[in-house]
């Protein structure tokens, strides 16, 4: 199973994973030569993307990935909010599942500010959950393997820094609204079967608002699986 994480910050986010014989791109939130520096000028190892919601930071490249001749998987919302057309652009909802290659796709909505979505990929023997940018998750999943989730905040660090004035209490509340913090993430973990997990991967950190080392921690010792951070702006 390769993970690699071109980008996973508000500035941009883009993530390609393949279980050997299908490559896809999750969210493609950065300008496409930055893309394809990333693939090693490979993107036609590129199989499909995957795009969660239309905001800037995850959906940069979108139009220039249609144009590379890259199948396209978003929601009606985002392909409108963006302005996609073309036949490499396919409309998926909540509860769709479509098969890319060798992977087995299910897409399911996210809790963010506009209409989002979050991925399980299956190819034997993986089983990837990919969710950013969401509150919470509704959802339990069983025999994950690899775990990308967006965890943004911690509850403490994000009252301090608003008892301190870095922070606006309007600010706080979109934060609180649209994504995860390391609390609920916990929870998140709990409820779900980790037996096979190998790999959990944290995502898309506050600059401001989160503890890369803390957060690592925090989730090894919780789960006595490996963690990997990637953090910054």
């Amino acid at each position: 199973m390769e993970i690699k994480i071109l980008a996973s910050s508000s500035k941009g986010n883009c993530i390609y994973v393949s279980d050997g014989r299908t490559g896809l791109l999750l969210d493609c939130g950065l300008p496409v030569q930055e893309i394809k520096r990333g693939l090693n000028f490979g993107l036609s190892q590129v199989a499909a993307c995957l795009l969660t919601h239309s905001h800037n930071d995850h959906a940069k490249a979108a139009k220039d990935i249609i144009k590379a001749g890259i199948d396209f998987y978003a929601s009606p919302a985002t392909v409108g909010a963006l302005g996609l057309v073309g036949h490499r652009v396919k409309t998926i909802k909540p509860m769709d599942r479509f098969e890319v290659g060798m992977w087995r796709v299910l897409a399911f909505d996210a809790v963010h500010d506009v209409e989002t979505l979050g991925f399980l990929l299956s190819s034997t023997p993986y089983k990837v959950l990919y969710l950013v940018d969401s509150a919470y998750c509704k959802y339990r999943f069983r025999g994950l393997t690899h775990i990308l989730v967006g965890c943004n905040y911690s509850l403490d660090i994000l009252r301090r820094n608003m008892a301190e004035g870095f922070l606006l209490a309007e600010l706080k509340s979109r934060i609180m609204r649209a994504h995860m913090s390391l609390e609920t993430l916990r929870e998140m973990l709990k409820a779900n079967d980790l037996s096979r997990v190998e790999e959990i991967w944290l995502l898309h950190l506050s600059e401001g608002n989160s503890d890369a080392e803390r957060f690592k921690r925090e989730i090894r010792e919780l789960t006595g699986k490996p963690v990997y951070v990637f953090a910054g702006e």
